[in-house]
């Protein structure tokens, strides 16, 4: 049998002015402990010099409970582990009974308290999502993996971990490693048009947690925000978990329709967009759309969030400019993500926050988890500075349009009647509507059995479509796993 390796015990407490002797104490604890689960078969536990040292007592009670429990045969030893835990317990199915200081009775289950949650939990009830539970065809937001230059990324991280100096080691600044900060700043202005400084770049762990923080920053309880109709539903989820209105404004071949949210959504405080590559459909946002909205909001004090997610990934010519770069009245709050470009576990992000908000937007980054890892964000820093970002993103740009054209052509053979292709311009993934009246979330169930991540449609929308869809990523599947994954959709449809 596999001996787990040795690890801290649950406290044990001692009365020690009770009449019952110290080794008796001990060997009930560690019988009780045994049986309930706490300490596991094969868990290897302290010496008794070590175990008394820990509990400030003699080591003849320790050494004599381990000898009970050895005789009862709860303990076993190894050679090379020590004392250990047996293997098999006796008594583990029915748990001991009696009185003493160490014996908790529990009250019956209709005594029980009320196991209340706030409100706030309560307002998202997500079902169950089995197409997330594949890699390949098509788990959207997964970038090409195995393309990721790891033998690049480990010796920059094996550079910073030798030599991390002390000072890096302790508490970071919330808004971020100010090295990163700049090189952020320097990207964003050359690539995105993005009008910023390094003193406005916010380092996060990710989108999630800027609209996590946007929500609680500008929003308060019961005020309105526009989303797209439909959208990405983790916006939607950070919004209404801060107790917001929402206001779903549809979107056409120009993006979200600007004078329908007026119509429908007078008051609103936040407009959530996605202007460069709308999620889920792909459109992007018409220039005289976006002059609009930022009239809007210029002239209600309203603010934009925007999402620039997979912006760098365009096949139709040179990536679309920010909406931020337009806007001379600092309205929006502009939101990117590594986790597309480089790799999900990564866990950083950005923001560029507008310079009056700044305090309020440190307070609340302090609040939620103090800084992202320091380390990451060292060896993310000379990742763009020694130019690897840039030309793998290049290169990625490239392989996308391959597997994008590949699934086009895919389903254009085998399902031309069964799905009808949009968004095809940009990013990791594009959407197949299917015929009216058929479930895409049925569709979705039924491919996740058969290993194939085909995200449903309608999940994205507020009010139920009148047309389902699927939402298929091809950044992280080959062009086999392509062609394969479009053969088992065929079976599911």
């Amino acid at each position: 049998m596999k001996r787990l390796a040795a690890s801290y015990l649950p406290p044990i407490t001692l009365a020690f002015r009770s009449g019952t002797p110290m080794h008796q104490q001990l060997s009930k604890w560690f019988r009780r402990a045994i049986v309930d689960g706490q300490l596991q078969p094969g868990q290897r536990l302290p010496s008794s010099r070590s175990l008394a040292d820990e509990l400030k007592i003699s080591r003849v009670p320790v050494m004599s409970a381990y000898e009970q429990l050895y005789a009862e045969g709860y303990l076993e030893t190894f050679v090379g582990a020590g004392t250990c835990v047996a293997r098999s317990i006796p008594g583990r199915t029915p748990k001991p009974s009696g009185t003493g200081p160490f014996d908790v009775t529990l009250p019956s289950i209709e005594n029980h308290a009320p196991r209340r949650i706030s409100r706030r939990a309560g307002l998202i009830q997500v079902p169950p999502q089995t197409w997330l539970n594949n890699l390949g065809a098509f788990r959207i937001g997964v970038p090409a993996l195995d393309q990721f230059p790891a033998s690049v990324w480990s010796k920059l991280v094996n550079r910073h971990s030798r030599k991390l100096p002390i000072e890096l080691m302790a508490y970071g600044d919330p808004m971020g490693y100010l090295p990163l900060r700049v090189a952020i700043a320097e990207y964003l202005s050359t690539v995105r048009a993005v009008r910023c400084d390094a003193s406005q770049i916010l380092v996060t762990t990710g989108s999630q947690q800027a609209l996590q923080m946007c929500a609680h920053v500008l929003l308060d309880a019961n005020d309105r925000a526009w989303v797209e109709e439909p959208g990405y539903p983790g916006a939607r989820h950070a919004l209404v978990r801060a107790g917001v209105r929402l206001v779903p404004v549809p979107v056409d071949q120009e993006g979200m329709d600007v004078a329908q949210g007026i119509r429908r959504g007078r008051g609103a405080r936040v407009v959530y967009i996605t202007p460069s590559h709308q999620f889920p459909l792909g459109v992007t946002m018409s220039a005289a759309r976006r002059m609009q909205l930022l009239n809007w909001a210029t002239r209600n004090g309203a603010w934009i969030i925007e999402d620039d997610y997979d912006s760098e990934y365009r096949s139709g010519g040179r990536p679309i400019a920010s909406l931020q770069g337009l806007d001379i009245g600092e309205r929006v709050i502009y939101v990117g993500t590594f986790s597309k470009v480089m790799f999900p576990a990564l866990r950083l992000g950005y923001m560029v926050v507008p310079k009056d908000l700044l305090p309020v937007f440190f307070d609340a980054r302090d609040a939620a988890d103090t800084f992202s890892s320091t380390l990451y964000q060292m060896v993310m820093t000379d990742f763009i500075r020694e130019g690897h970002f840039a030309r793998h993103i290049k290169r990625m740009r490239m392989l996308y349009m391959e597997r994008r054209t590949a699934l086009i052509e895919a389903i254009h053979k085998q399902l031309r009647d069964k799905l009808e292709v949009i968004g095809t311009e940009a990013g990791m993934h594009l959407v197949a509507l299917l015929p009216p009246g058929i479930d895409d979330v049925a569709v979705s169930i039924k491919a996740a059995s058969k290993g194939v991540s085909a995200r449903p449609l309608s999940p994205c929308y507020v009010n139920p479509p009148a047309r389902g869809g699927l939402i298929l990523g091809y950044g992280g599947a080959d062009v086999a796993e392509i062609l394969d994954g479009v053969r088992k959709l065929k079976q599911c449809i």
